[in-house]
């Protein structure tokens, strides 16, 4: 069979074209459920790497058949694939539900990726071995977060037997409240006992409308259930404003106990902290001692590092857990509080490991022990043996995902290549990552370079793809190189027909409207939809619109990334009240993916220009100091106001 594999890589370019033709003409006949059309294109398909989705197609259009061996042979391949493991867990579903709890135990063991649902069938089943094990297990996917429409049965009977308690419930109850989770929320109310249950109309009112809720809402004498029902008013009105909040909180917070006073003041401290409300640690501070989440905690010391208390930055960090405490972020603001303290030797031990990560914190980690901007990284390329980059590519694996990638599939490429990425050594996933270049599959081999521990090429990391087609818009808006070559790397990873949930498309991803907007203020002649996935034009319109948001903000890289990302009125409200270190701005942005897009843009931009051979400032010099001066009125398109 490997020998086939061989051969067919000196097979001529219309075999693929086949196997392409073939491989849809499967998909659509399985979607449209045509038997005779499905058989013969998964005929035409044996002997190839995309067999083993033409057999789960032809597996699933006979389901309910009562010959199973065909299944069982799928499932016993020696060679597995995602599609089989898929297979695998949708033939488990249907085993629980039929109640053949035999075939279900006999492949349980084999599934790789598992959801809720099957590992609560696994504990429906375990629960007729051992019900003591098996309704622990229950309440450990209760605090996992697993679904009552998953796991209910085994819920139903956990609650019944004492394992989960009514503390238990209430805390569930308040988890999901917490992040907006309402109608999860309400499917529990019934498991509390009867006088502590939440009023669901009021529920379901004061998530319509809180402030109106906590408008005419009484609480002299409320019971439990109705006391939670206005916290979660309260705490939703925060999310949108802490302002009205804190008046309706003075109002009715009398009216609440001692703890759950202190409980919403740590919820009014996160979200404070979200809003850059200078009140955030005053409010943390009238939290007292109750326990707050990681996430609570890690707005605390945002709010210290606006507010530039290195003490209360010190603190806030060494009260967190040991794990969360060890995150990179935390790591290097332990340090830098350290630095700013006075222990230079304790903050040295604690930057000296962290220098040695190729990430944002890495590198100012490096810089703060004096190192040169990206003096960790080789230049050199990583130079494969041409008879392993024929063995990698020869793998089934490997030409499923070229085939998939080359078809547009690239959810089913990425699930490929992520199984085929598994328990490979530095050398491998750099072979890997370089038959992924030679394929065009950018994004996949940085996803294989990126998993390298001790062997690296930053070549196959940071590719530089297109250059040459890149060199016109460069010239013609005079941007830097290496940030955009930075920034297109956190946008696209150089796919060039991405496009995102919003409908950002292209390697720049260019929102349509902005596309627009650029396209009239550059002149282009003729601009039409169509014209933003073409890449001479997605890079023009993408560096004209990176050229105008970085002279708006002054010539700052980090508030031009963060305005590319979320928009030039969030990147400019992001500002404090007094001149921000970059560093702290955007380890302060409130929306999590736009903190670590500009963390990573930036980073990118550092390695990029030490490949590029450019001269180049530091990392914290490049990040330099947000000011607070309001940028100057510019025609930025409204949609990205």
């Amino acid at each position: 069979m490997r020998f086939f594999y061989l051969i067919l890589l000196l097979l001529p370019l219309t075999s693929s074209a086949d196997q392409a033709q073939d491989f849809m003409d499967a998909r659509a006949a399985f979607a449209a459920g045509k038997v005779p059309v499905l058989e013969a294109a998964a005929k035409r398909l044996q002997d190839t790497p995309l067999e083993p989705y033409a057999t789960y197609y032809r597996l699933r259009l006979h389901w309910d058949e009562p010959n199973t061996r065909a299944v069982h042979e799928y499932l016993a391949r020696e060679e597995d694939t995602p599609v089989i493991d898929q297979f695998r867990g949708e033939w488990l579903k249907q085993m629980a539900k039929k109640q053949r709890w035999d075939e279900f135990a006999a492949e349980y063991p084999y599934l790789i990726n598992t959801d809720d649902e099957l590992t609560c069938h696994a504990i429906a089943w375990q629960r007729m071995q051992d019900e003591a094990l098996a309704l622990r297990a229950a309440r450990k996917q209760w605090f996992a977060g697993a679904k009552a429409d998953s796991c209910g049965p085994v819920f139903d009977v956990a609650i019944q037997r004492g394992v989960i308690t009514e503390q238990d419930i209430a805390q569930r109850i308040r988890t999901l409240l917490e992040t907006g989770e309402v109608n999860d929320a309400k499917k529990f109310v019934r498991y509390l006992p009867k006088a502590e249950q939440l009023p669901l109309t009021e529920l379901d009112e004061a998530r319509r409308n809180p402030q109106r809720y906590l408008g005419h809402v009484k609480l002299d004498k409320a019971g439990v259930g109705r006391r939670k029902v206005a916290m979660f008013a309260l705490q939703r009105l925060a999310r949108q404003a802490v302002k009205p909040a804190y008046v309706q909180w003075q109002r009715v917070g009398e009216h609440f106990p001692p703890e759950e006073q202190q409980y919403f003041y740590s919820w009014l401290g996160y979200e404070a902290a979200r809003q850059h409300d200078s009140r955030a640690l005053e409010w943390y501070a009238a939290a007292g001692e109750i326990e707050l989440n990681p996430q609570q905690r890690a707005w605390r010391v945002r709010a210290a590092l606006r507010e530039q208390d290195w003490h209360a930055v010190w603190e806030s960090i060494s009260s967190m857990s040991l794990e969360q405490q060890n995150e990179r972020s935390w790591r290097y603001w332990k340090a830098r509080a350290l630095i700013a303290l006075g222990h230079e030797r304790d903050a040295e031990a604690i930057l000296t490991p962290l220098s040695r990560e190729h990430r944002f914190y890495g590198q100012l980690a490096a810089e703060a022990l004096g190192a040169a901007p990206a003096a960790g990284i080789v230049t050199a390329r990583f130079v494969p043996d041409e008879q392993e980059v024929t063995a990698m590519q020869a793998r089934p694996e490997i030409q499923r995902t070229v085939l998939l990638y080359q078809m547009g599939l690239r959810t089913e490429a990425m699930k490929e290549w992520d199984w085929a990425m598994r328990g490979l050594d530095d050398r491998e996933l750099l072979v890997a990552a370089e038959v992924a270049r030679r394929n065009e599959m950018y994004d996949r081999s940085i996803n294989a370079a990126i998993r390298t521990v001790s062997l690296h090429d930053f070549n196959l990391r940071y590719p530089a793809p297109y250059r040459d087609a890149l060199r016109v818009s460069l010239d013609e808006h005079n941007v830097e190189e290496a940030w955009v070559y930075g920034l297109m790397r956190q946008e696209s990873r150089f796919v060039t027909h991405a496009k995102s949930t919003v409908g950002a498309a292209g390697l720049m991803q260019i929102m349509p409207d902005t596309a627009r907007w650029a396209a009239r203020r550059i002149g282009l002649k003729g601009y039409r939809k169509g014209l933003i996935h073409q890449l001479d034009v997605n890079l023009r319109l993408g560096t004209y619109y990176m050229k105008s948001v970085y002279s708006r903000f002054e010539d700052n890289p980090v508030l031009a990334s963060a305005a590319y990302n979320a928009g030039p009125t969030r990147a400019n409200r992001w500002r404090g009240t007094v001149p921000l270190e970059g560093a702290i701005y955007a380890e302060t942005i409130p929306f999590d993916e736009t903190r670590d897009y500009v963390q990573k843009v930036m980073s990118n931009t550092i390695y990029y220009a030490k490949l590029f051979g450019h001269p180049s400032e530091s990392l914290k010099q490049r990040m330099g100091v947000v000011g607070t001066n309001k940028p100057k009125p510019a025609q930025v398109h409204a949609s990205e106001m």
